[in-house]
């Protein structure tokens, strides 16, 4: 009687509604803690318990949870398509329950499938999806983690400032909130962006504090990220020993983690899980087997069937070891492959942006001199030299030119390879702008006794929404590439549509030529940089071997491919195919007329005008004296930032001409001293470098405008006479 009595306490234990759900709600938390600690297999093991019980007393809000919770699970141990699946099966049961909080968490972790497919549009909406249910439950944590989520996307698209945007959000959210991992993510993803951005210091500061509040919790996965991005920093930076102990930091600790995953994704812990499954399995049947003993009608057939089942099983199991084994050996090797292969491609990478880096700092510092070959080139042809002279002044400027020219695809090349060229896209004439520079190489040309001729479709339109100097230096290359391999020939440019989807037309653009041709051979690496023809070919005709590199890049950028047919002495044809938007806008008319601003420089009083000139070159220095001299205007000189401040502080100028590398402080620190005392007296940088690579620090600096080395002498007296002109307007 007692027995039956505990027997029957028992199986009302086991049915209590509270305790299964108590006990649900301890497996799924229990998963969520397996999955923290990487032990995959256990956390599935106790999400299929805990769905089993679900099920049992039909309870709709854990359904869906678990389900929820497996999806994350098979998107952590990359099974997209399974998570899908149950993510699926998730929101179905959350909608009909109306269960919002956690719908929004299964459209977040379905925003997170999608990024790793990277399908970015589709994850988009996702997130926004679950922000909805976020903001009508008033769930803030969730939102910081979803707000990160969001940038990340908008980082893979390209798209850095929406993305800064959102991580500001985020980390503003989380400081609030106290939610130390969101934080900790927001900020080492911040510092990527401000990376991406150009500005280390910033993205350094950032990425220091994510460390620090990373290191105190244990987050071993955001460290590992952060030690990368702090390498990158340190990199750009050129502090290559803290960028080197960081990296190493990143693969040690990224190593741990893939190792510690790995023996939780291994073939032999997948069998043992089965074994173990299996194991429940025939001990449930045993079981049932020996009470079935007593029922003496199937005794005998489930006796053979039990039989016959566990044979089966454990031939299956047997199997799947030996291939699971096979399998791991497999998984060594490929790992092992895999793990030369990142090294391999560290290496190329690190290689690449040194030589980037190499190119850049020597181009920059050619431009410092060439400001002396040109300028002095200039005077001199201007100050009536002696006939037997202008052909050899004319020389050494040509050569100063051609030298620039060079220097400037170099940098070209980089900014290309290094993804820094933007699209600046606007209305213009298509047809005109093609009309106008066939008539400026049309000189080269006659030169070679070549005739153009220019075939635009009929039924084209002509205006149309595009970068149209990317578009130009394209035609260029390509049209001053066949004049300089015809003579006495034809070439033929046609504009043509093959495709149109809406306002959006796909133009084919040909550039043909009857000239010397391309043998089979050469055609393989026409379009590699300084690649041409044959070392012959480069002395007769000239050339740097780059503007076919620029060609593809910039052809590339906006979207395009290009081709090449050609036979050796027949001639060819470079062909590239673009997407253009059709605009019925007009193009705005830019009138461009050759002023004298010398003369329009009488018209002003020049007898109060003073310019200090901030300049380290003697050269320089004795370069630009003479051309402000040329403009009736006077100047102080100084050779260094220090001394600039000092002088600026006692006396009064009315334009600064600052250059940028000095011993002492530098031309940009000067100006940011000077800025603290003076918000409206114009400085000009005059800089070597490129104008695009500083832009933002010469913002910040406080430059009133950039003249960059070595400048066009009727750019910088249009710039002094704009300046000028504005003093004498203030001062009015």
């Amino acid at each position: 009687m007692l027995i039956a009595l505990t027997v029957s306490s028992q199986n009302s234990v086991d049915e209590d509604p509270e305790i299964l759900q108590n006990t649900i709600n301890y497996h799924i938390v229990e998963a969520q803690n397996a999955i923290e600690h990487y032990k995959y297999y256990q956390a599935q093991k106790k999400l299929d318990d805990a769905l089993d019980l679900a099920n049992k007393i039909d309870y709709k809000k854990s359904i869906g949870v678990i389900y929820a919770a497996k999806g994350q699970l098979y998107l952590i141990i990359d099974k997209p398509e399974d998570a899908i699946k149950s993510l699926n099966k998730a929101i179905e049961v959350q909608r009909i329950i109306n269960d919002n909080e956690n719908l929004g968490k299964s459209y977040k972790i379905f925003g997170d499938v999608y990024y790793s497919k990277k399908n970015y549009y589709l994850a988009l909406d996702q997130y926004t999806a679950a922000k909805s249910k976020f903001q009508e439950e008033g769930l803030n944590d969730r939102l910081a983690d979803l707000l990160l989520c969001e940038g990340k996307i908008y980082v893979a698209l390209k798209n850095n400032r929406k993305a800064r945007v959102l991580f500001e959000q985020s980390i503003a959210l989380s400081r609030k909130l106290d939610l130390s991992k969101t934080l900790s993510n927001g900020l080492i993803s911040h510092a990527d962006v401000y990376y991406e951005l150009g500005d280390n210091d910033k993205a350094l500061f950032l990425a220091l504090e994510g460390v620090q509040i990373a290191k105190t919790n244990n987050y071993s996965e955001i460290l590992d990220d952060a030690y990368l991005t702090i390498s990158k920093i340190y990199e750009s930076k050129e502090n290559f020993k803290s960028s080197n102990e960081y990296l190493k930091a990143h693969i040690k600790l990224s190593d741990s983690i893939i190792s510690v995953k790995r023996a939780n994704l291994s073939p032999d812990m997948q069998v043992k899980f089965l074994m173990n499954d299996q194991s429940e399995s025939i001990k449930r049947q045993a079981e049932d087997l020996k009470k079935a003993k007593d029922d003496k009608d199937l005794s005998t057939l489930i006796s053979i069937l039990s039989v016959a089942l566990i044979t089966i099983l454990s031939l299956l199991t047997l199997s799947l070891y030996k291939n699971n084994n096979i399998r791991l050996k497999t998984n060594n090797m490929l790992h092992k492959k895999n793990g030369e292969l990142i090294i391999a491609k560290e290496k190329a990478e690190l290689a690449s942006k040194t030589k980037a880096n190499f190119l850049s700092t020597v181009t920059h510092e050619l431009r410092t001199p060439l400001y002396a070959v040109t300028g002095l080139s200039n005077m001199l042809l201007d100050e009536d030299p002696k006939p037997e002279q202008i052909q050899h002044l004319k020389s050494l400027k040509f050569s100063g030119d051609y030298l620039l020219t060079f220097i400037n695809d170099i940098l070209q090349i980089n900014k290309i390879e290094a993804n820094k060229v933007d699209i600046e896209p606007e209305p213009f004439n298509l047809k005109k702008k093609i009309n106008n520079i066939v008539l400026a190489l049309n000189n080269s040309a006659i030169d070679n006794n070549i005739k153009i001729h220019f075939e635009y479709d009929n039924d084209l339109p002509e205006n149309f929404i595009a970068d149209q100097l990317k578009i130009s230096q394209i035609l260029i290359n390509l049209i001053g590439n066949s004049i300089k391999f015809t003579k006495d020939g034809d070439i033929w440019i046609r504009v043509y549509k093959i495709n149109q989807e809406g306002g959006i037309y796909t133009l084919r653009f040909e550039v043909e030529d009857n000239g010397i041709g391309i043998t089979q051979e050469k055609q393989e690496h026409m379009f590699e940089s300084f690649s041409q023809g044959s070392i012959q070919i480069n002395r007769k005709y000239g050339g740097t071997g780059l503007g076919l590199s620029i060609v593809k890049g910039l052809i590339e950028i906006l979207k395009g491919k290009i081709y090449l047919k050609s036979e050796l002495g027949k001639g060819s044809t470079f062909y590239f195919e673009i997407p253009l938007e059709y605009t019925k806008e007009q193009e705005k008319e830019a009138i461009e007329k050759k002023t004298n601003y010398l003369k329009k420089v009488d018209e002003l009083d020049l007898s109060n005008i003073k310019i200090l000139v901030v300049e380290d070159n003697k050269i320089n220095q004795m370069i630009t004296k003479k051309i402000l001299t040329k403009m009736q205007l006077s100047c102080d000189i100084v050779d260094n930032g220090e001394e600039a401040v000092d002088m600026i502080k006692t006396n009064k100028y009315d334009i600064i001409l600052m250059d940028i590398h000095m011993p002492g402080i530098s031309g940009i620190e000067a100006t940011k001293i000077v800025r603290t005392f003076d918000k409206e007296l114009t400085i000009f940088a005059l800089t070597a470098v490129t104008i695009e690579d500083k832009m933002q620090e010469f913002d910040e600096a406080g430059f009133t405008d950039i003249i960059p080395k070595p400048f066009k002498q009727e750019e910088f007296e249009k710039k002094l006479f704009n300046a000028l002109t504005k003093s004498k307007t203030a001062t009015a």
